[in-house]
């Protein structure tokens, strides 16, 4: 059974549990617990599953918190945000850890970073320069454009706003596809017929205009400098960013916002020489590193598939409840079985032909001829169509042996028997016991608490007297 849950960093972005009847499975991507836009991570859903197979590597980007401008390269200013390989006390309570999850800090960050390159791209166009944005992140994309357009109704700016791409207008149409994955704020301005995003009011009012080329006939008409432009080739290797920032590098108004990950040196490198302003941000972009083990601790698996590579930021530890397997590219890692029993339906059929047998307070024991069917992600057992009558079938029985009762039933069948001379029969019951047969036959019954052996020459009668004795005393099935 594979069920999809939202993962809090894009809209449709998943955490996948997979589920079958010998383990359970969890694949963690990069994922955010409280979104200012997409649904919030469902962390709920994943718990008690055997197995995590954790696939969020945004801890290597360090989380640095690089908003600032710099002249041709980013900057980092304010050092880690999120970096601290301490993890916070296991003995922690469980509400409190929710509460740490779950705190609002994050999206707090994320919402003044992109207030601060909403200011950044105002002094941009005030001081008569062009804003290029090759970032392809839906959630930044319409978070930036929410801000741009209180900040440009706010200050009565008249700028235009281009989103060149070929997937442009797909892009904008996905917001309103699939409203269950918006977060529950916007997911209440559905209710009410607001607009879920800033972008639409921009739309309506003519300042956001959609083009799939830099050639688009419309965008050659509409086109007016300064402007802000939207494109989702954060590479620059191909595109209309590469064009435009051609047609800007010069120009020391002009700002270029660039996300952090990407080699700026290295991608800027066939621009130079810039005199155009960079801009590099850190936008959130998954699991902090302090919050790993307390959200472990909350999931409680039996064992978290890790990344190799970030082997020194969660680190296993002794009396920790879960283990690590750690795994890297291009290897093969053996995966435990993490159950040995499993748990098996019957079919209503299947069940009402049970005759059960109490064999105590709890638990009871029946015969059934089935056949094992897998649905639905579970073992079923289905009743054969074809069930042996209970009077052909040959009785199994159960139970520890009692010697003294096993010499009684064998003495009343006319059988010659007694407990052999060298045994010590004050000793405990759970020492073996030897009753010797001498008439009508030679034999020996040796019993302890895990089992009885019958040893008897060739004789069938003798063996068949053993076995009645034995069936008398013993409960069968």
């Amino acid at each position: 059974m594979l069920k999809a849950s939202s993962s809090g960093l894009e809209l449709g972005n998943c955490v996948w549990t997979i589920k079958g009847p010998r383990a359970s499975m969890t694949y963690l991507p990069s994922s955010i617990f409280v979104s200012a836009h997409a649904l919030d991570f469902d962390y709920s859903s994943l718990k008690g599953n055997d197995i995590i197979l954790f696939s969020d590597f945004s801890s290597l980007n360090g989380m640095y918190d690089n908003c600032k401008m710099g002249e041709h390269v980013v900057d980092e200013i304010d050092g880690f945000l999120a970096c601290d390989s301490v993890f916070r006390d296991d003995g922690i309570d469980e509400d409190e850890n929710i509460k740490y999850l779950c705190s609002n800090d994050d999206i707090t960050e994320e919402i003044e970073r992109i207030s601060f390159i909403s200011s950044c791209i105002t002094d941009a166009i005030n001081s008569g320069g062009s804003v290029l944005i090759p970032i392809g992140r839906l959630g930044v994309v319409l978070l930036l454009l929410e801000h741009m357009s209180e900040t440009l109704h706010s200050s009565n700016m008249k700028v235009p706003i281009f989103m060149i791409s070929e997937t442009a207008e797909e892009i904008i149409a996905f917001t309103n596809a699939l409203p269950e994955w918006l977060c529950k704020s916007r997911q209440e301005k559905l209710f009410s017929g607001e607009a879920l995003f800033g972008h639409v009011k921009l739309l309506k009012e003519g300042k956001l205009s959609l083009f799939p080329h830099l050639y688009s006939k419309g965008l050659l008409a509409a086109w007016k400098e300064p402007c802000i432009v939207f494109c989702p080739h954060w590479i620059l290797r191909h595109g209309p960013a590469v064009h435009l920032l051609h047609r800007w590098r010069a120009d020391k108004r002009c700002l270029l916002v660039l996300e952090q990950g990407v080699d700026a040196e290295l991608t800027l490198k066939p621009f130079m020489p810039l005199a155009i302003q960079v801009l590099g941000c850190s936008f959130l972009s998954g699991i902090k590193v302090e919050k790993i083990n307390p959200l472990l601790g909350l999931l409680k698996p039996k064992l978290v598939l890790f990344p190799e590579g970030q082997k020194s930021l969660c680190p296993a530890r002794e009396k920790q409840p879960w283990s690590f397997l750690y795994y890297s590219k291009g290897k093969t890692v053996e995966v435990p079985n993490m159950r040995e029993e499993f748990d098996v339906c019957l079919t209503t059929e299947a069940a009402f032909g049970l005759q059960p047998m109490q064999l105590d307070k709890t638990t009871a024991v029946a015969r059934l001829k089935a056949k094992l069917l897998l649905s639905n992600g579970q073992y079923v057992l289905a009743a054969a169509k074809n069930q042996l009558d209970q009077s052909e079938r040959h009785l199994l029985h159960r139970g520890t042996v009692d010697a003294s009762h096993l010499l009684s039933a064998l003495q009343e069948k006319g059988i010659v028997c007694s407990f052999s001379a060298d045994a010590d029969n004050s000793a405990p019951t759970d020492r073996e016991r030897v009753i010797s047969i001498t008439s009508p036959g030679e034999a020996v019954v040796k019993m302890t608490s895990e089992r009885t052996t019958i040893y008897c020459d060739d004789d069938a009668k003798i063996a068949e007297h053993i076995c009645d004795a034995l069936r008398s005393i013993c409960n069968g099935i």
